[in-house]
């Protein structure tokens, strides 16, 4: 038997503002949402299938130093696009882990940018192949581990 990974949920503190983040600088496609005050929450997906569900329901940021949600990785098609969502990003005025197109240890052929949503949860858009070349910032530790 073998799982695969449906849609991932996260809690956050704004859903207006991160539902703008997801929707307009990422491109997911809104699914449903729900806006009883108590219960608020969107669904975010590629067109038909689930990827995101955000809860208002987070008292504050994002704490990487608990237990729980390490970061989520999105995988794109290109490592052009990856360049692509970089920049919508920094228009968007988002802050990144590193400066540009990183490797994800030293000498892979993978690796992408890293970044964080409204609410301070760590994101990382990358691709399998199309990063040779690209530094990696901590050598031979995945850099998706640490940022």
């Amino acid at each position: 038997m073998a799982l695969h990974t449906g849609h991932t949920g996260l809690n956050v503190t704004d859903l207006d503002r991160s539902l703008a983040f997801y929707r307009d600088v990422l491109g997911f496609t809104p699914l449903a949402e729900g806006k009883e005050e108590d219960r608020r929450f969107a669904l975010l997906g590629d067109g038909e299938t689930l990827v995101l569900a955000l809860w208002q329901q987070a008292a504050g940021p994002y704490d990487g130093t608990r237990s729980g949600l390490h970061h989520l990785a999105f995988r794109a098609d290109s490592i052009e696009q990856v360049r692509a969502y970089e920049s919508a990003l920094r228009e968007y005025g988002v802050e990144f882990a590193h400066e540009g197109v990183v490797a994800h240890a030293e000498g892979a052929g993978s690796g992408g940018i890293f970044f964080h949503d409204p609410d301070g949860i760590r994101l990382e858009i990358s691709v399998p192949s199309g990063a040779e070349g690209a530094p990696a910032p901590y050598g031979s530790a995945p850099t998706c581990g640490f940022f």
